[in-house]
């Protein structure tokens, strides 16, 4: 069996694109710590890097070891609040985003197939704040209110890096910066 035959696990320029998108993704988030009062301005890096992973790798399961890898360093360089349960906050939306893709097959155009799947990670990500907030006691309706704001803010960053990454995707693929054919015509 050939490297190029190999379907159980990533080669190796693969894992290392998705190692590379992980570690900025983490690296960028830790040193733009910028408080713009603004929720869900996360989801931009995060819906930007786990697409553009997903996009230059074109594989199933991109996002999901992204997010996992962004999870670990975040939770090891203790980027973030949160301590140890950082990882989550990485790991669930990517997740989603990978059973969205799973779900939508090639039903839809590639631009508007990542736009649904940033969203569902965004809506994956405001979930785990629903959730935390539910634990910490805060009554139902202050945190669905929380929870809808959180869910709209995120998604219009999420959109936005979500068509960030088709321009960036053709810019590598006309430089012949990446090594093989990507869902990207």
């Amino acid at each position: 069996m050939t490297q190029t035959d190999n379907k159980l696990g990533f080669q190796l320029q693969d894992a290392l694109f998705i190692g590379f998108c992980a570690t900025l993704l983490v690296a960028l988030k830790g040193m733009l710590r910028i408080k713009l009062g603004l929720s869900g301005h996360s989801m931009l890096l995060m819906s930007f890097f786990y697409l553009i992973c997903y996009g230059a790798v074109g594989r199933k399961g991109a996002i999901t070891t992204c997010g996992a890898l962004a999870g670990a360093v975040a939770a090891i360089l203790g980027i973030g609040k949160g301590g140890p349960l950082i990882f989550l906050k990485f790991f669930i939306p990517a997740l989603s985003m990978d059973l969205a893709l799973i779900v939508l097959g090639t039903l839809l155009t590639l631009r508007w197939r990542f736009v649904i799947v940033a969203l569902v990670g965004c809506l994956a990500w405001s979930a785990k704040g629903l959730v935390e907030d539910l634990l910490i006691g805060m009554s139902q309706q202050v945190a669905l209110v929380r929870f809808g704001l959180k869910f709209l803010m995120g998604a219009l960053f999420s959109v936005a890096g979500a068509l960030l990454v088709i321009p960036v995707i053709r810019r590598l693929k006309a430089h012949d910066l990446l090594y093989k054919e990507t869902l990207i015509k």
